[in-house]
């Protein structure tokens, strides 16, 4: 996997070339335009990486996976079933970071005591869903259908947190952005699905804003959308409920006062929270006993890009 150690400070961009990020690499390609494209005249042929002037790809996902053992593989493949995109290979990939950093955090147990720290309430347990994917179900997560159908969703185009955990007390709903914002908009502005009407127009009982307010002018569809569904079954499972937006600590800092004007929030019980990557970071190094998995997550956390911005190198965390 590379990392600020592996790449170039600075790359060479010309109208018609992009030189290969590695250091110590002199190859070029031809430059991509537009949208990302992974063909082989974008390759550099020694590092099997797909080059634009902003980005990479490797030809093998693998490359940007931390954990790369059979149970590992095996699950991400069956995660692949359900999820209905995956840029898991590009340098700048939420996906990759987010299963990176929370397969370890699972694998090691921790995550129960993360989210217990986020809570404040002990968490005896937690069950990670993947993209919707639940590996108790071997399929998506059937109550998160339920939740999907009572509010119109089709299932094909539905709503798919980045990861859900269900503990003995809360359900958690965690919506993972690195270069992303939390902008979003419904691709047709009237097509409200059953969102007022669902749950027995359950919205009522956690905005205060109205879809409109929300969704479009102040362009918070999909966190909208988390906030109603998420909410909604944790009251069918009885458990608190919390919405983790999780981003860099140099990036959407405002976002608790845009969103939580428009919400109804009930403290201990249901709750949106922005959590910082950089938080994971400091709890993985404060909290996580010493070895070499630890080792190689906090190297990860201290090597990782964002890709390229003018030609300039962008370090991912503030650490």
């Amino acid at each position: 996997m590379l990392g600020i150690k592996d790449l170039k400070p600075k790359i060479t961009i010309t109208q018609s070339t992009v030189e290969c990020p590695v250091k110590g690499c002199s190859r070029e390609v031809e430059r991509q335009r537009r949208s990302f494209r992974q063909e082989k005249r974008f390759m550099c042929p020694d590092h099997k990486i797909y080059i634009s002037p902003s980005t990479f790809e490797y030809e093998n996902e693998k490359d940007n996976l931390l954990w790369q053992n059979k149970a590992d593989l095996d699950l991400l493949k069956e995660v692949k079933t359900v999820k209905r995109e995956s840029r898991i290979a590009r340098d700048n990939s939420e996906d990759s970071l987010t299963w990176n950093i929370f397969r370890y955090l699972e694998n090691t147990n921790q995550l129960a005591n993360l989210l217990s720290n986020i809570g404040q309430m002990n968490y005896s347990y937690a069950d990670l869903i993947y993209w919707s994917y639940s590996g108790k179900a071997k399929g998506a997560w059937p109550e998160l259908n339920s939740a999907r159908e009572e509010f119109g969703e089709q299932i094909k185009r539905s709503s798919e947190p980045d990861l859900i955990a269900v503990t003995n007390k809360a359900l958690f709903f965690i919506e993972a952005k690195l270069t992303a914002t939390n902008n979003t908009s419904p691709s047709i502005n009237n097509n409200r699905k059953k969102y007022l009407s669902g749950g027995n127009e359950w919205h009522k009982e956690v905005f205060r804003s109205d879809f409109d307010t929300v969704a479009i002018q102040a362009r918070k569809y999909e966190l909208f959308r988390f906030w109603l569904l998420g909410s909604w079954l944790a009251k069918e499972m009885d458990r608190n409920f919390y919405l983790l937006n999780i981003v860099l600590s140099e990036r959407d800092k405002d976002i608790e006062a845009q969103f939580i004007p428009h919400i109804i929030q009930v403290a201990g019980q249901r709750q949106f929270k922005r959590i910082s990557w950089e938080e994971l970071y400091r709890y993985i190094t404060d909290n996580v006993p010493d070895n070499q998995d630890k080792e190689k997550m906090v190297a990860y956390f201290q090597n990782k890009i964002i890709g390229y911005k003018g030609g300039d190198l962008q370090k991912a965390f503030s650490i």
